[in-house]
């Protein structure tokens, strides 16, 4: 934010920081549906995160999956280890690198997979049934190039 002579303003208000804002919006978008796939499947936000992102690209490490997360090695280490021992992920190990190993959805963890992405489909929907199809499209826009700002070296995302 500027002052009305144009110089940045030296305070910091909370309510108008972007990252502050952004932060907080994606908490509390996260936890509307993540009290959800708690209840009913028992799996945490980081969980869900790797299930989705395994629903998508199977057979990623876990380095992969932390990339794709912004997650950080020792969330994914933990939540993978969860999920391997509840019977969500199969590990295989790589015959020429024994240091990777490609997860898996199980059967059980395409189950809940499944079970949740049309409720987490329908809840982006509501979301985003408040604004026009116009505003949608400038949101994701505007969401590319802060991307790129906050991460120049690579995509957070593919579009």
């Amino acid at each position: 934010m500027s002052d009305a002579s144009g110089k940045p303003d030296p305070t910091l208000k909370l309510d108008s920081f972007l990252p502050y804002r952004l932060s907080v919006l994606s908490n509390a978008v996260s936890r509307k549906i993540a009290d959800m796939y708690e209840r009913e499947f028992e799996i945490s936000i980081w969980q869900w995160r790797i299930l989705a992102v395994l629903g998508e690209s199977e057979g990623l490490t876990s380095t992969e999956v932390a990339n794709r997360t912004l997650m950080d090695k020792p969330a994914v280490s933990r939540a993978t280890a969860t999920l391997l021992d509840r019977g969500l992920l199969s590990r295989t190990s790589d015959t020429s690198d024994r240091r990777k190993a490609a997860l898996r959805l199980t059967k059980k963890g395409r189950e809940i997979y499944n079970a949740i992405l049309p409720r987490a489909l329908a809840y982006e929907h509501d979301l985003l049934s408040s604004i026009s199809a116009e505003e949608v499209a400038t949101l994701h826009g505007l969401l590319t190039r802060l991307s790129h700002i906050a991460s120049p070296d690579r995509d957070l995302w593919s579009e």
